[in-house]
């Protein structure tokens, strides 16, 4: 074995030896996979209350509007108590929530339940990453990709436990509570001892200017964020509806094109830490974004169903790492303190996620998909241009 890969091991080693490293990756793992719960019993809610196509779209906004109004509160939240601790009370928070979805007794409480379960994952999201963020610089080594490669690892054993309870008869309640407290146990027992004891020192200091969208060289940050979210939400909706309409793909190849995407994304996290340790995180983002770019050229350029698998597979790649670097640069901006940063810049980029369906689809109406998969495209391209904003600086 050279020096290198013996540091590499030994450096993988102390990080897993980390009981606070080891906490943030409970809490990314939890985070996804009570979302993946949820996310693969829709069609039994959907059944169970009679709901129409747009009905569903409604409540499934609640729950992207609970996350979006959550974020400026979270991010004076941790702030106030410490990233640490907020991630753990939303943690013990989020569990309920979700087992509160699967008693709704009809389709007004099911939305007020969703809304409720989605600010609590925002709230969630946003304290979990200023937490990653900070064990980050303790540690001096890129690890918020393998801290959302466990996000996205543990959504896909939600999803996978939704697909159990279904094949052994359980309901969304008995499914819901068996993830909620042997997930939430599991997570909390990891979580709750490295938490702080106290408030940060600087509580309260800057608590009450709280953009709820970025500013300065943030907004910057937030457009990169924005231009790799949007292409992320796209391809959770589109995908498949591009290889079936443009490329004359079954249905069943046609499935396959989110998970070429998924698969890429989450093999690309786990190593996305090597990625930036030897090139930086700008010249990872420049790479990242002309991958995703040359992926998303394939997929319009091509008639074959494998080569536009590939294109997909490309994308995730691209896409896999800019993220994790985006919440990074924000957790460590020299004006705005670490919470309100996250919170500003999940804004733009769970914004993204929602407006990148709908604009597919209103250029597709104008154009066509391939033309639709043009513009994120180019979209990819932003991340190469803004990746220098990106860089780092020292904190005053």
């Amino acid at each position: 074995m050279s020096d290198a890969a013996a540091d590499r091991n030994t450096a993988h080693g102390s990080l897993r030896a980390d009981a606070e490293w080891r906490a943030v990756v409970a809490a990314f793992a939890f985070n996804g996979l009570l979302f993946g719960a949820w996310a693969a019993r829709v069609p039994t809610f959907k059944a169970q209350f009679e709901l129409s196509p747009g009905t569903l779209g409604l409540l499934l906004l609640a729950l992207a509007a609970g996350a979006i109004v959550s974020f400026p509160f979270a991010g004076n939240l941790s702030e106030r108590w410490g990233t640490d601790r907020l991630t753990v009370r939303s943690a013990m928070a989020y569990g309920p929530a979700l087992i509160g979805i699967a008693l709704a007794p009809d389709e007004y409480l099911l939305g007020g339940g969703l809304f409720l379960f989605g600010a609590l994952h925002g709230a969630m999201d946003v304290a979990m990453n200023g937490w990653g963020a900070r064990v980050e610089t303790r540690l001096r080594r890129s690890t918020m990709s393998v801290f959302h490669a466990m996000f996205s690892l543990g959504a896909g054993l939600g999803a996978a436990s939704g697909f159990a309870a279904v094949k052994l008869g359980f309901g969304p309640l008995a499914h819901f509570t068996a993830i909620a407290v042997f997930g939430g146990g599991a997570a909390l027992v990891l979580m709750v001892p490295v938490q702080a004891k106290a408030p940060p020192p600087h509580a309260g200091g800057n608590s009450k200017s709280l953009p709820s969208l970025p500013s300065g060289a943030l907004c910057l940050v937030g457009l990169i964020a924005f231009s790799v979210a949007i292409g992320e939400g796209a391809m959770a909706d589109w995908s498949a509806v591009f290889l079936h309409a443009v490329i004359d793909a079954s249905e069943a190849q046609a499935a396959l094109g989110y998970a070429a995407f998924s698969v890429a994304m989450v093999l690309t996290r786990f190593s996305g830490g090597v990625l930036v340790e030897r090139f930086g995180p700008v010249v990872t983002t420049r790479l990242s974004g002309a991958t995703a770019f040359a992926g998303l050229m394939i997929v319009v350029v091509t008639q074959s169903f494998w080569i536009a698998l590939a294109g997909f597979a490309l994308v995730g790649v691209g896409y896999a790492v800019v993220m994790p670097l985006v919440f990074s640069r924000a957790a460590a901006d020299p004006v705005i303190r670490p919470g309100p940063a996250i919170a500003s810049v999940a804004t733009l980029s769970y914004g993204g996620m929602l407006l990148g369906p709908p604009v597919v689809g209103f250029i597709a109406q104008l154009s066509n998909l391939r033309v639709s998969f043009m513009a994120l495209a180019l979209l990819a391209l932003l991340a190469v241009l803004l990746a220098s904003q990106l860089r780092v600086t020292a904190q005053p």
